[in-house]
């Protein structure tokens, strides 16, 4: 399922909850939505950081993750 009919499927139980309730099997389906959503929502994210680099003053480039390992270090 890609991410345009989790969220069609996600809103559309989300509007019958608002409007009239959900069965026992249909708020089941809603969180196991919601799980898959937020998975693939931070598995997403996590590979925008780790594509993303850090430009210095100085003109040096580091990757963010280096950036960051570096940061701790430091204090």
């Amino acid at each position: 399922m890609n991410t345009e009919e989790l969220l069609k499927e996600i809103n559309a139980l989300a509007k019958k909850k608002k409007e009239q309730g959900l069965t026992d099997e249909e708020a089941k389906r809603q969180k196991e939505l919601y799980a898959i959503y937020l998975q693939d929502f931070r598995k997403n994210f996590k590979q925008r950081l780790d594509n993303m680099d850090v430009r210095y003053p100085d003109g040096t480039v580091k990757s963010l993750k280096d950036a960051m390992e570096s940061g701790k270090k430091r204090q």
